[in-house]
């Protein structure tokens, strides 16, 4: 074993090293310069744990920061709604119909390649489309009739229930 190269004064210079705070991997550098013993790190480690000596752990990173509840990457990606409507069209939510029982989305089990999460939505004249949410927020919609454009009141159920869907999963 490598315990039965190194006299007391090596093994009170890697002792030192540990309360030092360096890493496996630099004493492993500092025995090679210093004290010209070449050891591999399963070596060094078994050493360590021979010497009951524990090298200490790096802090660990901070939590990353939550996304503020207003501007979830579900909701404020989508698109409005409203986009599609005339400009002198002033409706409001409560002057759409109610499509939101006719509009069913559901989320996949596994996301597609480079999405956080996917799923399908099914709109209230039965066309079908595949909803994506990339890293960034973005979403996407690809309805399976190429040029469809889902109705203002489907768009709007689209996005409660998607938002409903990404709260039960913890996404926002």
């Amino acid at each position: 074993m490598a315990d039965m190269n190194l006299d007391d004064t090596q093994k009170n210079k890697v002792s030192q090293w540990i309360q030092q705070g360096l890493k496996v991997s630099e004493i492993q550098d500092r025995m090679f310069k210093e004290l010209e013993i070449r050891i591999s790190y399963m070596e060094l480690r078994l050493l360590l744990s021979e010497l009951s000596l524990t090298p200490k752990d790096p802090a660990p990173a901070p939590p990353p920061k939550p996304l503020p509840a207003k501007a979830a990457p579900a909701e404020s990606a989508l698109a409005d709604p409203e986009d599609d409507l005339p400009e002198d069209a002033d409706l409001e939510a409560k002057d759409l119909p109610d499509s939101s029982s006719a509009v069913s989305v559901s989320v996949d089990q596994l996301a597609y390649p480079g999405t956080v999460v996917s799923g399908k939505v099914t709109f209230s004249d039965g066309v079908t489309a595949v909803w994506r949410i990339d890293q960034q927020g973005r979403t996407g919609l690809a309805p399976s009739q190429p040029g469809y454009r889902p109705n203002p009141a489907d768009m709007a159920a689209f996005q409660q229930g998607l938002s409903r869907e990404l709260r039960k999963l913890g996404y926002c």
